[in-house]
């Protein structure tokens, strides 16, 4: 539900594009992976992952949004690709709180003002899933 509380980059209903690195930068995990590694960062904050834009059909991204420029702090592993505003112009689809937004959707509720999902914590779920251990 849309009030006070959510940022002025949600729209208010539908969908729109957002140029990656002004209100937030994004990690993009492909289908099922980014779908576990939602599901430990819901299980590790109790609930509260931060926003997380899912894609419904097609390839079914997971989208984890960062705050602007954290996203450079780190290095993502294969299989985690980075949005921000470190090159050419690159757009994130970010859905209305409610109503019709397919085929993307937030995982765990629009976000509130200053929410974001915390870089340090998704990169450390992010290589312990996606990195094989050493033999």
């Amino acid at each position: 539900m849309t009030n006070e509380l959510t940022p002025n980059w949600v729209p208010k209903s539908g969908l729109q594009l957002r140029l990656a690195g002004v209100h937030f930068d994004a990690v993009r995990v492909c289908g099922i992976r980014g779908e576990a590694v939602l599901h430990h960062l819901d299980a590790l904050t109790d609930g509260r992952p931060g926003p997380v834009v899912r894609e419904r059909s097609g390839c079914r991204w997971t989208y984890f949004l960062l705050a602007p420029g954290e996203s450079a702090e780190h290095d993502w592993p294969p299989g985690a690709r980075r949005f921000a505003r470190c090159g050419p112009d690159e757009y994130i689809g970010v859905p209305a709180p409610e109503g019709n937004t397919y085929p993307l959707g937030w995982a765990a509720g629009p976000p509130g003002d200053g929410e974001f999902v915390d870089a340090e914590l998704l990169h450390g779920v992010l290589r312990a899933q996606l990195c094989p251990a050493p033999e």
